[in-house]
């Protein structure tokens, strides 16, 4: 029996005693996946597991709060269930983790990158190694190390760090994060990175899907993007106020953000958003030795105090 297989079994096991368990089926192409909210045994049957399962379904459990829901997740979507346990925006006794060992995803736009158009996927096969694509009847074969997502090549957590359910051979961990992304753009001057930052969010049409498919953004009903009062932002198309926006966003999410970039997934004009959160998370790692989502029984550091920092010398100035 495959993994996917004992996976439904176990899930269909437990259902009686959730009001739901969140997965993935197919979307409305070979190539992409929705949201599965499984509350019956044939829900469970549509269930699909691979690396075309590429959101972080941990977006859901805040509003879901208070029901018995079960989730499918891969390595990188346990940190944020983490991270919002440790911020009890979860509990735990409500949440049933289902897991197998992730051996990566796809980038949408890497392969819309090399195929071009995708308006017309035909037909999607995957195997160990490659995806095979036929788009509006040209067939294309595409190997997973280059479409991977750009996380999953630095990814420490192939197994989920929390679980109940975990079937399957955990993966070896090997990769290590040097933030060598972000060190390259530290490299350059002040204006250079502010003239790529201008440029960039001049593209951004303030659709907030990066908000809104962050598992950590929670305070949606009082966001400082729509709130008027206190009014924050105003509404004007500027890339003042995009760009404003977009630092209150990342700021919020200083040793809170599990790099799952979903908010990089979710731009529909591909803005790299997630150099931004990887910068504080390389200041917060440096300062702190702290990386969000990997201990439950950790606190954020921007979440505590300490009259005396272990590596800020505050009164050696």
């Amino acid at each position: 029996m495959s993994n996917l297989e004992q996976l439904k079994t176990k899930i269909k096991e437990k259902l009686p005693d959730l009001d739901m368990v969140i997965g993935w089926e197919q979307g409305f192409d070979p190539l992409r996946t929705n949201p599965l909210f499984m509350r019956t045994e044939e829900d469970v049957d549509k269930m699909m597991w691979g690396p075309l399962c590429v959101h972080n379904l941990a977006t859901y459990l805040p509003g879901l709060k208070g029901k018995k829901v079960g989730i499918v997740v891969k390595g990188c979507d346990s940190r944020s269930i983490i991270e919002l346990l440790q911020e009890k925006l979860i509990n735990r006794d409500d949440v049933t983790i289902f897991t197998i060992p992730c051996e990566g995803v796809i980038s949408i736009r890497k392969i819309q990158r090399i195929v071009g158009t995708l308006d017309y996927v035909e037909a999607v096969e995957t195997g160990e190694e490659a995806l095979r694509i036929t788009v509006d009847g040209q067939a294309h074969k595409l190997w997973l190390k280059d479409i991977s997502a750009s996380k999953c090549e630095r990814c420490q957590h192939h197994n989920a760090l929390v679980s109940d359910v975990f079937i399957g051979d955990p993966i070896e961990e090997s990769a290590e994060d040097d933030y060598s992304d972000v060190t390259e753009f530290e490299a350059q001057s002040n204006e250079e990175k502010l003239a790529f930052w201008f440029k960039e969010m001049d593209r951004c049409v303030r659709c907030y899907a990066c908000r809104n498919a962050c598992p950590m953004c929670v305070c949606r009903d009082h966001c400082v993007a729509q709130s008027r009062d206190p009014h924050w932002i105003t509404q004007e198309d500027t890339v003042q106020n995009k760009w404003f926006f977009q630092m209150i966003h990342a700021m919020h999410l200083a040793g809170r953000c599990t790099e799952c970039g979903e908010c990089e997934r979710a731009c529909p004009v591909g803005i790299p958003l997630l150099l931004l959160k990887r910068k504080l998370n390389k200041e917060i790692n440096t300062l702190f030795d702290y990386k969000a989502g990997t201990i439950i029984e950790a606190t954020p550091p921007l979440q505590a105090f300490k009259v005396e920092e272990d590596n800020i010398n505050e009164r050696g100035w």
